[in-house]
C-alpha cells in the first residue's frame, strides 16, 4: 500500500486540522514563531498524507523517537529521513488514530512542544488503546525537524497491541 494512503489513514484528517490556529497565541519571538511555524506545517502535512510537504520539511538527519514496549514494532529511535518514512508505513500499518485533540502548544527558540489527548486501535488485535495524553517535544534547524521526540501511555498502547 502507498505510504501517503497509510498515513492519512492512520493520522486522519482531523490533525490537520486540529492544531494550528489558536494554540500558538501567545507573544513569540521571531525564532520561536517560525519553529512553530515548521512544527505545525508538518503536523498539517502528516494528517493531510502530504509526504513530499513533509519530506520537505524534515531534516536528512531527522530522529524520530517513541519511548514504549520494545515488542511494538513502531518504538524505539529512527534516524533519518528515509528511516523515518519506512518507520511511518510500519507505524501506519498497526495502529490507527481514532481521536486527535490538540490542547496546548508552545514555541521556545527552536524547541515545540504540544501537550493533547488521543485514542487509537491497534489494527493486529482490533484493541482500541482507550483515551490517553501525549506530548510531542520537537526540535528545528535552519526550517527543518531535526527531532521528534513523542511521548504517550505507552501502557495502554502496550495492552492493546498485546491483545490484554
Amino acid at each position: 500500500m502507498h505510504r501517503r494512503t497509510l498515513l492519512k489513514t492512520s493520522l486522519g484528517a482531523a490533525l490537520a486540522l486540529t492544531l494550528g490556529q489558536h494554540a500558538g497565541a501567545q507573544e513569540m519571538d521571531e525564532t520561536s514563531k517560525a519553529t512553530f511555524d515548521t512544527v505545525m506545517a508538518f503536523m498539517a502535512a502528516m494528517g493531510a498524507g502530504e509526504m513530499d510537504k513533509m519530506g520537505g520539511l524534515m531534516a536528512d538527519d531527522m530522529v524520530w523517537h517513541n519511548e514504549g514496549d520494545p515488542a511494538l514494532p513502531w518504538i524505539g529511535v529512527t534516524n533519518g529521513k528515509e528511516n523515518i518514512f519506512k518507520f511511518l508505513g510500519v507505524f501506519s500499518a498497526n495502529l490507527q488514530t481514532t481521536k486527535w485533540e490538540n490542547e496546548d502548544a508552545f514555541a521556545s527558540g527552536d524547541t515545540v512542544a504540544v501537550f493533547g489527548r488521543m485514542a487509537a486501535t491497534v489494527t493486529k488485535t482490533g484493541q482500541p488503546t482507550g483515551e490517553f495524553t501525549f506530548a510531542l517535544r520537537a526540535k528545528v534547524r535552519d526550517g527543518q525537524i531535526v527531532l521528534w521526540n513523542w511521548f504517550e501511555d505507552s501502557f495502554a498502547v502496550s495492552q492493546a497491541y498485546h491483545g490484554k
